[in-house]
């Protein structure tokens, strides 16, 4: 869902004091995230291409956060003055040369507390009893495989071991990105790697509580997949369609901080 900016004279003017109400952020420099520093999972994302690429940045903000509020959220994060200095620092360009006019949202599920979603890979042949990923034939790859396979192609027999809810959880998502990675990806020959990285980056950016009285652990972060556009079209976190150009903002209502994860696509950082 698009909302425009809700100055008077605009779409969303009114009488509603939610449409009106605004947040205020401010980074947050001491929230470092491991995933981006420690030295085995540089080299892997180096090794993906997504190295200097991939970027994650924590702010606080001033208002108690509902789900309904993600629209509102969205466009205000992205006006924000800190944020938009803080973002050209981090991704080292320019994004928003002009005013942000609109930004589109999507509400991504992000249910899952363990990484149980990926069972059925490990029982329909495409990953081997020694964690070996299974090649297979195509066209164009020489060197290709059934994981990507299952991940890109509706056509192959394996797509739908997976349904449509948990491809679309976040757990699923960040996966899928490891996995196709960047323009000069070289890829794994064993599954590991991309499940031990995809386990560290969800652990870090979302939050989890557990009920007092059935001791279950549940996920209490939000996630909102944006783009964000300006008066030319969109401007972030890239002006074209391409699934390995993503950003997130990833909301925690009770310590009221949101993450920023972006990702744009092209050749990552070659040496360390």
């Amino acid at each position: 869902m698009r909302i425009m900016d809700g100055r008077p004279g605009t779409a969303m003017s009114g009488d509603n004091n939610d449409l009106e109400r605004t947040f205020s952020f401010r980074s947050v420099p001491s929230r470092k995230f491991a995933f981006l520093e420690e030295k085995e999972t540089v080299a892997l994302l180096m090794k993906w291409s997504m190295l200097g690429r991939l970027s994650a940045q924590t702010f606080s903000f001033d208002q108690k956060f509902h789900l309904y509020d993600s629209d509102r959220f969205a466009l205000c994060f992205f006006k924000d003055a800190s944020v938009l200095s803080s973002v050209k620092m981090m991704d080292g360009w320019q994004p928003f040369d002009r005013p942000v006019a609109s930004v589109d949202v999507e509400v991504v599920p992000s249910t899952k507390v363990s990484m149980d979603l990926f069972d059925p890979i490990y029982t329909c042949g495409i990953v081997a009893s020694s964690g070996h990923i299974a090649r297979c034939f195509h066209e164009v790859y020489p060197d290709y495989d059934k994981l990507r396979e299952m991940l890109q192609d509706e056509e192959s027999d394996n797509y739908h071991i997976l349904g449509s809810a948990e491809r679309a959880e976040f757990l699923f998502r960040l996966f899928k990105h490891l996995c196709l990675g960047g323009e000069l990806n070289q890829y794994e020959d064993t599954i590991e790697p991309y499940i031990n990285v995809t386990k560290k980056i969800y652990k870090e950016l979302i939050s989890v509580q557990k009920d007092p009285e059935t001791k279950r652990i549940a996920v209490v972060s939000m996630v909102l997949k944006v783009h964000v556009y300006d008066e030319s079209g969109r401007c972030y976190p890239g002006s074209r369609d391409e699934e390995q150009t993503f950003a997130y903002l990833i909301v925690d209502p009770f310590k009221r901080h949101v993450t920023l994860l972006c990702h744009s696509y092209g050749v990552g950082t070659m040496s360390l």
